[in-house]
């Protein structure tokens, strides 16, 4: 087997719900493993929260959540509010130059009844070479940068010309950069990251078409993705079948339907020697389940890092080693990540100890 090179390093949070003083090395893939209440779901939902923070404003990603004061650490003894939310990432071989360096990170401080600032932020990326290509440095009262970005007027590079917009208090700066090079291509990064628990239940329900292109968290597009796939990428819906039928061996493949406005997902398997079809809500929530992992990992494009929690939950365990099949797929397709509390997931051969991180 060969996985690819984890391209997120290490990830090191302050403050961040039950997670008030961590930093997690991650390999590919990486196993997240750890009793209930360990913080595996907590350390799940960072990547969301990078992922988001990146193309919505902060506040509303907040919100989403319960506000600022729900998502910050609280005091074992007082259960207040802590104070700053920090995350800090470093990244390895973003974009087209292999061996590149790159470290950002930002410190929010809360204001008010329940709102935030941000206190710090800041990015560089450097090459094999230790030449740094490009940074930004950010604080309460100034910004910083090489190549230098003008607040005021339009900056051409490249045969483009872009605007670095005025610093707000509650808004990062990363997501403003994006036309400038290499910032561009850490944005990509932190923006694609995709985060899986699969809901069978939503997997039954006609659904609302849409583009296709990124299966929502809970995998209620499914079929709209499978009819991308269709349509741009034949070779990646056929693997989605083939990994289909591995875990359930009948089954021939699945197909997305269009009644009037919605998409309906249709599985044909295979009964005394003669096709048989069956719409979603007849099939079972493993199934579902499977079907919503697998199209994960075949989507187009293909996310660089994806996190999957808690795979075996409604799954026969003669299932888990397909599973297993598909996990070791994904991590040579782009960077894994996996909640789990099964021991038969962790009893596969080809995983190592330097995959398992121990949650407590």
């Amino acid at each position: 087997m060969s996985m690819s090179s984890p391209t997120l390093h290490s990830i090191a949070l302050k403050g961040f719900r039950s997670l008030a003083s961590e930093r997690i090395e991650l390999d590919n893939p990486t196993f997240l493993v750890g009793p209930n209440a360990a913080g595996k779901s907590n350390l799940a939902d960072v990547f969301s929260f990078i992922a988001a923070a990146m193309k919505w404003p902060l506040q509303t990603v907040f919100e989403r959540r319960g506000g600022y004061r729900s998502v910050v650490s609280r005091d074992e003894c007082s259960q207040r509010p802590q104070g700053n939310l920090g995350i800090f990432v470093e990244l390895r071989n973003v974009g087209a130059f292999e061996k590149s360096r790159v470290t950002y990170g930002f410190i929010l401080q809360p204001q008010g009844d329940d709102g935030f600032k941000v206190q710090q932020e800041a990015c560089r990326v450097t090459s094999e070479n230790g030449s740094v290509r490009g940074e930004f440095k950010r604080n309460e009262t100034g910004f910083v940068s090489s190549p230098e970005l003008d607040v005021r007027e339009p900056v051409e590079q490249h045969g483009e010309v872009a605007l670095k917009p005025a610093l707000e208090h509650d808004a990062l700066v990363l997501p403003s950069v994006t036309g400038y090079y290499p910032f561009r291509d850490v944005y990509d990064v932190l923006s694609g990251m995709r985060v899986y628990k699969i809901d069978p239940l939503v997997l039954q329900s006609p659904q609302i078409p849409d583009e296709g292109k990124r299966l929502l968290p809970n995998g209620g597009n499914v079929a709209s993705v499978l009819k991308h796939l269709r349509r741009h990428f034949p070779e990646e819906l056929s693997n989605v079948n083939d990994f289909l039928a591995a875990i359930v061996p009948s089954m021939i493949g699945v197909t997305p339907i269009m009644h009037g406005n919605r998409l309906f997902l249709e599985f044909t398997q295979e009964l005394r020697s003669a096709p048989v079809g069956f719409d979603a809500a007849e099939m079972s929530g493993g199934t579902l389940r499977a079907l919503g992992l697998i199209t994960a990992v075949f989507q187009r494009p293909t996310p660089p890092i994806v996190v999957i929690e808690e795979p075996e939950l409604t799954m026969h365990p003669g299932a888990l080693g397909a599973i297993l099949d598909l996990l070791e797929h994904a991590s040579e397709r782009m960077q894994v990540v996996v909640t789990t509390h099964s021991p038969d997931i962790l009893d596969a051969r080809w995983i190592e100890g330097r995959h398992l991180r121990l949650l407590e």
